[in-house]
């Protein structure tokens, strides 16, 4: 927009010194005159036009943290898929921080940036930073986090969480026919929106499969299984002969999804399934159960994609994960960017989440979406 601008301004001194130059061929009889002043004019054109077409777009990323394969990934295509559009793409690390994060953004509007993306630390300590960005005409994409209300965001792009869950959901319903599945969950952290949509929708492909429901009335009953197993750490849908005898919470690291596991496992060792919200904390119940030498249990998780689940769903030990791809979310991102930055659509005309399409990644299908995985 900016670079049309400038060229739009320049056409129009063009245009006024061919006037001019009209004028001057009426009174003058030199026509070599007349043809250094077009001369002139057109080269003034051709000049700004290629200053503006070298004028590179500025885009920022603030993201939260570095601290996973994931964010490293998010990171990573950003810069590739931006650099791939002759962008300047600058990435500025909150570490985790709130505080940062909002210096990070006060930078950006400061360097004048066509347009941020945001991976926030928390939905609602970023909506000054947001707000400021808009009002000073720049506009702002969010990546896999969502925002609270009141943020003049363009657009929030992250992974379906509720329908990837549901897509395993119902994988693992059909491979476990009428079994009953005894499973524990090892869960993120509480409160977070992004894991309560995950693992319900785990619940509701579930119950849909197996309790022979609609889609509508699994969700409603796969929310009354949720606050079930929140309220007194386990819920039982009987219908659907499915049980979720504890709730461990593993803060989306290995480390802690291993410590979450081993409590859960040693009062629950009969169970059929370990379900997760994300890949890295049943990489941890995975050896859990190995050191209490229970075999034979199925690790299903609502969403991630890392390419290590991946390695493990081609080894047949690890059942399920839906695709929460890093690059396909940056891949995305780019693409309404460029719509916006390039195209001239209105930044205020999307809706205010845009996802990438659910997948449930399986045996069947791994090699396919293996590439995507990071």
């Amino acid at each position: 927009m900016k670079r049309k601008g400038l060229i739009s301004l320049v056409l129009v001194g063009a245009m006024a010194v061919s006037m001019l130059a009209g004028c001057s061929k009426a009174k003058e009889t030199s026509t070599e005159t007349t043809a250094a002043a077009t001369n002139a004019a057109t080269e003034a054109v051709t000049e700004a036009a290629t200053q503006a077409a070298g004028e590179k777009l500025k885009v920022g990323f603030a993201i939260k943290t570095q601290d996973s394969p994931y964010f490293v990934a998010l990171v990573n295509a950003v810069k590739e898929l931006g650099t791939a559009e002759g962008w300047d793409v600058t990435v500025l690390d909150a570490n985790g921080d709130t505080m940062k994060e909002a210096e990070n953004m006060e930078t950006f509007i400061a360097q004048g940036m066509d347009l941020i993306f945001l991976d926030s630390v928390e939905p609602d300590a970023c909506i000054p930073s947001i707000n400021a960005a808009a009002d000073a005409g720049i506009g702002v994409i969010n990546l896999d986090s969502g925002v609270g209300e009141g943020a003049k965001d363009i657009t929030t792009v992250y992974s379906d969480n509720k329908q990837n869950g549901r897509a395993v959901g119902l994988a693992y319903a059909e491979k476990m026919g009428d079994a009953d599945i005894k499973a524990i969950i090892l869960s993120g952290a509480k409160g977070n929106v992004a894991g309560k949509e995950r693992r319900t929708g785990l619940f509701c492909g579930i119950i849909e499969a197996r309790a022979g429901v609609s889609e509508e009335e699994a969700w409603e009953l796969a929310l009354k299984f949720d606050d079930e197993l929140t309220s007194s750490g386990k819920a039982t849908n009987a219908e659907a002969k499915f049980t979720v005898a504890g709730q461990g919470w593993g803060s989306w690291t290995e480390e802690e999804g291993l410590a979450a596991a081993e409590d859960l496992i040693t009062a629950n060792p009969d169970i059929t399934t370990v379900l997760g919200e994300n890949d890295q904390m049943l990489f941890g119940a995975m050896t859990a159960l190995g050191n209490a030498g229970i075999e034979g249990v199925d690790i299903v998780a609502a969403a991630d994609g890392a390419k290590a689940a991946y390695d493990l769903i081609k080894a047949g030990t690890y059942f399920a994960t839906g695709e929460n791809s890093p690059y396909k979310v940056a891949q995305l991102g780019i693409k309404i960017a460029k719509e916006i930055l390039v195209d001239g659509k209105d930044m205020w005309s999307y809706e205010d989440v845009t996802m990438t399409e659910a997948v449930a990644v399986t045996a069947e299908n791994v090699d396919e979406y293996y590439d995507y995985g990071f």
